[in-house]
């Protein structure tokens, strides 16, 4: 792990959690199998967009993401843990041919996530899918900005 602070963090911290952090962070479409290192068969996934039951149904939707992806990449900044759950909060940036013109996207998030043995049996993530995807269309993303600068004032 490159952060020092987060080493420190995760200073006598659970397997599971250990894992997690350190598989994240060096994710990609080329290595995908090493999902099953750290997520438990039963592994129930929630993100804005769908929830996956099942390690089989979680891998082919990572698979799904990450086929069209130029490139994505997760840095976990801070974790929060007590027992079996931890929070994690992270910097995702990636890099879609049809998206922001072709350009790198920065979102920022958080997990939830739950261990059960050494493997993750829940993760839910909490992010702006308005900066993750619909801004980054060309005519949705005008549409999306114009709403959020209206509520804002």
């Amino acid at each position: 792990m490159e952060n020092k602070t987060l080493d420190h963090t995760l200073q006598g911290a659970p397997l599971w959690l250990t894992n997690f952090v350190l598989v994240y962070q060096k994710l990609s479409k080329e290595n995908l199998q090493l999902l099953a290192t750290i997520y438990h068969e039963n592994v129930t996934f929630i993100d804005p967009l769908h929830t996956v039951e099942g390690f089989d149904d979680l891998y082919q939707y990572f698979e799904n993401l990450y086929q069209n992806l130029s490139a994505c990449d997760f840095v976990i900044e801070e974790v929060i843990w007590q027992d079996s759950q931890a929070s994690l909060f992270w910097t995702m940036t990636y890099q879609h041919p049809k998206l922001n013109k072709g350009k790198m996207v920065t979102v920022v998030g958080t997990s939830h996530i739950k261990g059960e043995g050494d493997k993750v049996i829940y993760h839910r993530d909490f992010l702006d899918l308005g900066a993750m995807l619909y801004e980054q269309l060309p005519i949705l993303g005008k549409l999306t900005k114009w709403i959020k600068t209206k509520a804002a004032n």
